[in-house]
């Protein structure tokens, strides 16, 4: 979407082609006026930058000098050399706050802060470990306890097992004893 460089021209006051005038000591230097879009590239940062600036700081941001557009969707026009300005004190005002915002601690501090956590944190794992290697211990003692009664219930079963295969096997021997007895 293309926008005009320059505003239309329009009479003193008019509003019903849609232009409004809200700095009339700028008619007739329309030239002067840049819309806020085309400001935003012109300082180098996003539209979005500059109307976060409009936003942010409504007492500072270039006053509008002309609306232009339909009601529900205008198009904002402001003094070029104020917009300039403005960014550039934008700009210098961002480098001042990337310095350190208060006195920085001295690192000896910083380090014995963290030898402490760190000493903490050891002996937090530390009592851990003891915890779970106890536990561990425990779990071992009961898995051969278990490991002992399932040998144990393992030689009953198959001694059972031997038992009734004996008793079987005699009782199938008696069992053919007395049929060939029995037979003719």
């Amino acid at each position: 979407m293309h926008q005009e460089v320059n505003p239309p021209e329009s009479p003193p006051g008019a509003s019903t082609d849609g232009v409004v005038w809200l700095r009339p000591e700028y008619q007739g230097r329309q030239g002067e006026l840049v819309t806020l879009a085309a400001g935003a590239r012109l300082v180098g940062v996003s539209a979005a930058a500059v109307s976060n600036w409009q936003n942010r700081y409504p007492e500072t941001f270039p006053r509008l000098a002309l609306l232009t557009g339909p009601p529900h969707k205008r198009t904002k026009w402001v003094v070029t050399v104020e917009l300039v300005g403005f960014a550039r004190d934008q700009r210098t005002r961002e480098r001042d706050r990337s310095g350190p915002r208060s006195p920085q601690r001295p690192g000896a501090e910083i380090a014995a802060e963290q030898t402490a956590h760190y000493e903490e944190v050891l002996r937090t794992l530390t009592e851990r470990e003891d915890r779970q290697a106890k536990a561990l211990a425990r779990t071992r003692a009961a898995k051969r306890a278990a490991d002992q009664k399932l040998a144990r219930a393992r030689a009953r079963l198959a001694a059972e097992v031997d038992a009734v295969a004996r008793l079987g096997t005699q009782r199938d021997h008696r069992t053919m004893t007395t049929e060939e007895e029995c037979r003719p």
